[in-house]
């Protein structure tokens, strides 16, 4: 099977780089996108959530925050705020944030940033089911 390079790159740098990858899944604003060696080139913007990456030794998953995806011929790269690994998710912390999210949401305060509190839940929602796949 054909293959490619993935490249995960936060404001930090680099944090995810594989080779041979045979299948990347992402989630765009548009929907779900598949890319395979060979795709067209492409740029889309990517919404918080997974990025599963096939390989011929198995199958990863990364949690991603909002960002962007560039496809070339032989390399994806996908730019985001943040991103960790199934692995590297620390399942409590997750929990503890969408717990705090949940309560800033539920509050009658007029000061809270209702959009912020909702992104900060759907971070650790997604983080928290992406800790799963380990």
């Amino acid at each position: 099977m054909n293959t490619f390079t993935l490249d995960v790159v936060t404001p930090n740098g680099s944090v995810y780089s594989a080779k041979e990858v045979e299948l990347v899944v992402l989630h765009t604003e548009t929907g779900e996108m598949g890319v395979m060696a060979g795709h067209i080139p492409t740029v889309a913007a990517l919404k918080t959530g997974y990025v599963k990456v096939n390989k011929a030794s198995g199958t990863e998953y990364l949690a991603v925050s909002e960002g962007f995806v560039e496809v070339r011929t032989n390399k994806v790269t996908v730019l985001v705020q943040s991103a960790e690994t199934a692995e590297e998710i620390d399942k409590e912390r997750a929990i503890n944030s969408k717990e705090r999210a949940e309560e800033r949401l539920n509050s009658n305060q007029d000061e809270v940033d209702f959009r912020r509190a909702e992104r900060a839940l759907h971070r650790a929602v997604n983080r928290i089911e992406v800790a799963k796949f380990r």
